[in-house]
């Protein structure tokens, strides 16, 4: 029996999940899922780059981008180098592209109460005047909001 065989099934988002904080997990929520994106979103296409840079198994690798593609996160777009066979990079569907918002966050709370001795890997800046970023709640008139005043509400309490 291989490893594959004995591998759990890739869970699927079920309509019964009433949470969308697990209906998000079921997708993102697998460690290398996020490690994933964090490299497509650091511009890195290729599945050997992708291998390479997280040091991750060829078959786990395939599993992930595949679950991933099947979720609508990235999408398989064919290319080919002068002289080269035909291969496949992967690219951030618009949903993929919406994830970077839960990286700066998982980012920013792993900065605060898990740092790094010598400082943050990554920083988020401004792309046109590298202010810089940080992940918040913010109301529809652009006003951040401190979190001691958010609270979370079942939608089942909302009349």
């Amino acid at each position: 029996m291989d490893a594959a065989e004995l591998e759990p099934p890739t869970p699927t988002v079920d309509d019964a999940m009433l949470c969308s904080i697990e209906r998000s997990l079921v997708v993102l929520g697998e460690r290398w899922s996020p490690l994933i994106l964090r490299e497509l979103h650091y511009g890195n296409h290729r599945f050997s780059e992708i291998r390479d840079r997280l040091g991750i198994a060829s078959n786990l690798l395939s599993r992930r981008l595949q679950a991933l593609t099947a979720a609508g996160v990235i999408e398989q777009v064919a290319y080919q180098e002068p002289g080269s066979r035909s291969r496949l990079r992967y690219e951030l569907t618009p949903s993929g592209r919406d994830a970077l918002v839960i990286l700066g966050a998982l980012q920013q709370w792993g900065d605060r109460h898990a740092p790094r001795p010598d400082g943050p890997s990554v920083l988020r800046r401004h792309r046109t005047t590298d202010d810089e970023l940080h992940v918040a709640f913010v109301t529809d008139a652009g006003i951040a909001v401190p979190l001691d005043d958010v609270r979370m509400i079942a939608a089942s309490t909302v009349a």
